[in-house]
């Protein structure tokens, strides 16, 4: 398919009707206790249970690579004094825009942030006490007066002063609540601390869960690595742009939401094995497919630009339909070497990357995901990843029907899918 065509592609052909009790507002008591939906490129349906997966994955002994970015407390609740509520969403941070130096400044910090009634915070500070270990501490938020570029409605820069010589981190754990989807409507509850967030996450910085992650635990890891799996680990932090509907009657009109990642150098080198011996590459979660088949573009930058410079290495929108005949292995060589000729063991960039019917596979061979919400960029991406190349997919039809069929859960807190696409 040609770009022109890609961009044409109308979201209405990706609509199907989801009742509201067929959606998962809580998760199950066992993680890996769910519903696993397996089909192929033909759309065959299997029926199965999660935590059947190292007998279904045993014979391939994939290379899984999983996305340990770690949800935080990202809703932060504040009264001013005449009683009106002002929610603020922190999306990501702007001064420092590093993820890892936000989370451990002590005093102050800057974030872009959404911000819920803005019209009733009218200057000035808003103030919020919290209590953190027996100490009490004072959070302040202000206004900046600088909008974000390109940003409108309630996203603004938001600066960030506490006392007590806390680091950030630890005032975000105290001072905001659990961002859950929109969707589930309802409130965050204590359980979703933990039910939340995989049981691998680590690295701070999401808005959202890798949800796809949240069916495993501790001992079906154990398990899978028995069976042959070899495990990686990358980071994606999920933006809420995630939830961002698709508004355009055409994909082409409809801006891709962008997402901090990092890749630790002995991956790409994984990857680079893996493709070389002919080892299947299974991604868990749409969050770890964007990650992977950015990878190849990142190389195809890192001729031209500094590789430890986060700025320079973004790719954007619909990069990867470009010059598609470049080989994967050559751009994923051309990054590892980058890498070390600058002796960075951490890639660190940004992604905007379009994944739609169209869209030229490289790295991802299985896929391991949720059923996502109709009309999305991520039902979008599991078309294109059971049909490349078709113009009028169906096989996530079938599949999403038969799941319909069987009383599956959707969504976030929902069952799961095995996808192959070899």
């Amino acid at each position: 398919m040609k770009i022109e065509d890609i961009k044409e592609i109308r979201i209405e052909e990706f609509d199907y009707e989801l009742p509201d009790e067929r959606i998962a507002k809580h998760p199950l008591s066992e993680r890996d206790r769910c519903k696993l939906l397996v089909a192929d490129r033909a759309g065959r349906p299997e029926h199965h249970r999660f935590d059947e997966l190292p007998e279904l994955l045993g014979e391939r002994k994939p290379l899984m690579i999983c996305n340990e970015t770690r949800v935080i407390n990202a809703r932060m609740e504040f009264h001013k004094e005449t009683g009106s509520r002002i929610e603020i969403f922190l999306l990501e941070p702007y001064r420092p825009v590093d993820y890892a130096q936000s989370f451990a400044e002590t005093h102050r910090c800057v974030w872009t942030g959404l911000v819920g009634n803005l019209k009733k915070w009218k200057g000035g500070p808003l103030t919020k006490r919290i209590e953190i270990e027996g100490r009490e501490v004072t959070l302040q938020a202000r206004l900046l007066d600088e909008m974000p570029e390109g940003e409108h409605g309630g996203t603004r820069y938001i600066e960030l002063e506490w006392t007590g010589e806390l680091p950030f981190a630890t005032i975000v754990e105290a001072a905001g609540n659990i961002p859950i989807p929109p969707y589930l409507n309802r409130e965050s509850e204590e359980g979703d601390r933990d039910d939340y967030q995989t049981v691998y996450s680590r690295v701070k910085g999401s808005v959202a869960a890798p949800t796809a992650g949240l069916h495993f635990t501790t001992p079906l890891l154990e398990r899978l690595a028995d069976t042959g799996v070899e495990i990686e680990k990358v980071t994606l932090h999920v933006g809420a742009g995630t939830f961002k509907p698709v508004k355009s009657a055409t994909i082409g009109d409809h801006p891709m939401h962008t997402e901090s990642v990092s890749v630790p150098l002995h991956v790409i080198e994984s990857l680079i094995t893996a493709i070389e011996t002919g080892r299947p590459v299974l991604a868990v979660g749409t969050t770890s497919v964007r990650t992977l088949e950015s990878l190849p573009y990142f190389g195809r930058l890192a001729r031209t630009r500094d590789v430890s410079d986060r700025g320079e290495m973004h790719i954007d929108q619909w990069m990867a339909y470009e010059d598609r005949d470049e080989d994967t292995l050559t751009l994923l060589r051309t990054l590892r070497d980058a890498m070390k000729s600058h002796g960075e063991e951490t890639l660190n960039g940004s992604t905007q990357i379009m994944i739609a019917p169209g869209f030229g596979w490289r790295v991802v061979d299985m896929m391991v995901t949720n059923f996502h919400q109709p009309q999305s960029t991520l039902l979008l991406l599991v078309s294109s990843f059971l049909e490349p190349g078709s113009d009028k997919p169906q096989v996530w039809r079938r599949a999403y029907d038969a799941a319909l069929d069987a009383d599956f859960r959707f969504l976030s807190y929902g069952d799961a899918c095995l996808f192959y696409r070899i």
